[in-house]
């Protein structure tokens, strides 16, 4: 995120009703909600996650235990069965 100067881009009126509020103070403005991003989705970590998750099933499928699979994948106990339970 960088900083923008509000004399830049907001229209005069505007800048000096905010300044009333905010004078001198970082403020964040939140995207709107329809240009927001899933998680993952711009890095591309959703993906990765999707296909680990495909692969720890398969591994238990074919025979691999828990804690095989929490060793292999450095996860709880807990998170590995509810990936296995998730992907029947």
């Amino acid at each position: 995120m960088r900083y923008i100067n509000g004399k830049d881009v907001l229209p005069p009126d505007l800048l000096k009703e905010v300044q009333n509020y905010l004078s001198g103070e970082l403020m964040y403005i939140p995207r709107k909600d329809e240009s927001r991003a899933a998680w993952g989705q711009k890095s591309g970590l959703r993906e990765q996650v999707f296909k680990r998750n495909l692969k720890i099933v398969e591994l238990y499928r074919t025979g691999a235990s828990v804690m095989d699979l929490t060793d292999e994948y450095c996860l709880s106990e807990a998170s590995i069965r509810k990936i296995i339970y998730s992907g029947r």
